[in-house]
This record gives structure tokens, sequence and C-alpha cells, in this order.
């Protein structure tokens, strides 16, 4: 089957599932929400986190070249393989993060809090988290990824969908990149940098108190300005900063 056609298929995979798995982990593990929230994750508008997709695609390299391993132990393989793969997912973390923060001057994630932490970016926890996740890949998700890329060879129809799912992901990418240039107009002129996941739940906190609507696929609808917001939320950190 064409290269491309397998990329596709796990960018798209992989974005959804990304999408679930950042859902569940905000609403019950962050401390980003305290009060438990569905709330969507992500800087898109509909269920995909990109980063996610590229790890699926990197993750199903990786662990393709398991065949070619310098190890004769299996144990050592495989820990060869975990290893990689964890690297893979936090340079892949890292360079979205700094490309978001130097470029967009939004900060989509914040582990300063994490021991170990490069630039609030990455950090030895997740950087294990990742690892974990490349183990559950491995044993519990990649034989069914190649069942279904052999069904995918025999069904090239079901491409259609594919596709299906690229333009509408594609649209919905150049509409969030349109709110990130006035994020980052705002930051700019303010020589700030906006948080992303503190926004969200300024926001919907706002909401809240108004008993205004919550949409979930428009965390940043709200009746009152995004700049009030923005500064209100930048205003709170300069005192937190003050008083620690």
């Amino acid at each position: 089957m064409n290269q491309f056609l397998i990329t596709a298929f796990l960018f798209c995979m992989g974005s959804i599932a990304g999408w679930v798995i950042e859902l569940i982990f905000r609403r019950f593990f962050s401390s980003a929400n305290p009060e438990r929230k569905w709330i969507n994750p992500g800087f898109c508008t509909g269920p995909w986190v990109p980063l996610y997709g590229f790890g699926l695609a990197a993750m199903y390299l990786i662990v393709s070249l398991e065949k070619y391993s310098v190890f004769e132990s299996v144990f050592w393989t495989r820990a060869a393989l975990f290893l990689a793969g964890a690297v893979a997912m936090t340079v892949i973390e890292y360079l979205a993060g700094l490309v978001s923060l130097k470029v967009l001057h939004v900060r989509l994630w914040d582990y300063s809090g994490q021991w170990g932490n490069i630039q609030g970016l990455i950090c030895p926890k997740f950087s294990a988290a990742w690892a974990l996740l490349v183990a559950v890949y491995y044993f519990a998700i990649h034989p069914y990824i190649l069942d279904a890329l052999a069904w995918l060879s025999n069904n090239l129809a079901f491409s259609f969908f594919i596709g299906l799912f690229f333009g509408v992901f594609i649209i919905d990418a150049v509409n969030s990149a349109g709110l990130m240039a006035k994020l980052r107009a705002w930051a700019r002129e303010n020589d700030s940098v906006v948080r992303w996941e503190q926004l969200k739940q300024r926001v919907r906190a706002y909401q809240d108190s108004r008993h205004e609507r919550a949409h979930f696929f428009r965390p940043f609808k709200s009746s009152r300005p995004m700049g009030e917001h923005l500064r209100e939320l930048r205003d709170d950190f300069e005192r937190r900063g003050k008083r620690a």
C-alpha cells in the first residue's frame, strides 16, 4: 500500500485517539482543571490533536524497526524500542511547544512545576509517560494497526473517508490559525505570553458565573471581549509572580 496513505491513516487515527486521551486526562487528572469540567483539549475546534497524529506515525515507524534490532534478547529489543519511542515523542512535544511559544507567543501546556523540566515544555515525568504509552501501543494496539492497514489495502475505497477527514481538519486548522494570529498579535502588543489552558479555564469560569451556555467545541466563545480575559489572566500571573 502507498506509504503516503499509510501515514495519512495513522495521522488520522492518532489525532482522534489523542484527543480522547487528552479529554479524559484533563477531565480527571490534570491540575490545570481543578473543577473537573469537560473542556475541549488542543487548539483545534474538532475532535483531534495533531501532536498525537505525528506521534502515532512515529511509533508505528519505530516499532516496525524491531526486525532490524541488534540485540539478541527480546527484552533489550523491546526496551530499546520503548526508549526510542519516548525520545521521539518527547522531541515532537518539545518542537511543537517551542514553535508555539516562540513564534505564536502561546504556551499550549506548562510543565514548569515539574521536576527536571526544560522551558516548561518537556519533563522526565511525561517522558516516562510517553515510554509507557509506547509500551501500551506495542502490546495492545500495534497488532490491530497492522490488521487495519491490511484491511485498508483491500478496501481502498475507504480512503475517501481519510480524505474527508483531512478536508475538515485543514478547514479547522486554518480557522484555528486565525484565532492563534489574534492571540499572537495581543501577546506581542502587550509583551506577554498567552497561557492556553488557563485562558480556557478563565473563559469557562466566566461563562458559569454569568450562566452562559458553554460551547464545548468553541471554548473561547463568550459575551466578554477576549482582550479582557487575556488582560485579567496576565494580571493574575503578574501578581502571583510578585508574591512568590
